[in-house]
């Protein structure tokens, strides 16, 4: 079965462009020119979401958040693919859980590349190293990307969860950005130290009275502490 990827953008000729060069890839395409349009057609099996910023009735950024806000739709990769090229945009683009923010006007191969980058990403398994991590009252699934926290159930989208299971599975030992990079995205994917920041960020406000857990260490990396 090929993949599915839904493309969002008001603009008819780049839903045609991109559609027409996507589905010679082999991909099954899917389009809509609103956020509400969109949300109808997230059952469809989606594997990938390509995402307008401004567009009627509501943006790309509250779709967005509607993806992520459903459990059902937590893991669906997003690439934000705008006109907004300022790093300001690039940054709450990451921090509303993007895989990739690309800038218009596009270059058809480049994109493309970058389509099958994310896929290939979210389609990479977890290493196991053991199903469970328990520790600090933290009880973190590897295989179905849960944090159980007591009697409450976290779902994260899959690179916060990496990273945060990266960093259980090595209590008290300093990890540096570069190594987070190198361990979660790979070392021939380029992402800037920031990408790490906002993931660590993000999973903090998660984990709620758990977040102390994981200290900045200025300078340097992140450490995952757990006080006896």
């Amino acid at each position: 079965m090929p993949q599915t990827l839904l493309l969002v953008d008001d603009e008819d000729d780049i839903l045609e462009l991109l559609q027409f060069n996507l589905q010679k890839e082999g991909y099954r395409v899917l389009t809509a020119r609103t956020g509400k349009q969109a949300l109808k057609l997230l059952g469809q099996g989606i594997d990938l979401c390509v995402l307008d910023i401004m567009m009627p009735e509501m943006d790309g950024w509250d779709l967005a958040k509607a993806i992520r806000a459903n459990p059902k739709t937590i893991s669906i990769p997003i690439i934000f693919l705008t006109a907004r090229s300022s790093e300001v945009d690039e940054v709450l683009g990451l921090e509303l859980g993007a895989a990739d923010y690309i800038t218009k006007p596009i270059r058809i191969r480049t994109f493309i590349a970058r389509v099958r980058r994310t896929l290939r990403q979210q389609a990479a398994p977890t290493p196991m190293e053991g199903d469970v991590v328990e520790i600090g009252g933290l009880r973190i699934h590897a295989s179905n990307y849960t944090v159980q926290m007591g009697k409450q159930e976290l779902q994260l989208p899959k690179k916060e969860f990496e990273v945060l299971l990266f960093l259980a599975r090595h209590p008290d030992r300093v990890v540096s950005r570069e190594t987070l990079l190198n361990e979660i995205w790979g070392q021939d994917v380029y992402v800037v130290d920031r990408t790490i920041d906002v993931h660590i960020r993000k999973i903090r406000e998660k984990l709620g009275r758990f977040a102390v857990y994981i200290e900045t260490v200025k300078g340097v990396g992140y450490r995952f502490h757990v006080e006896e």
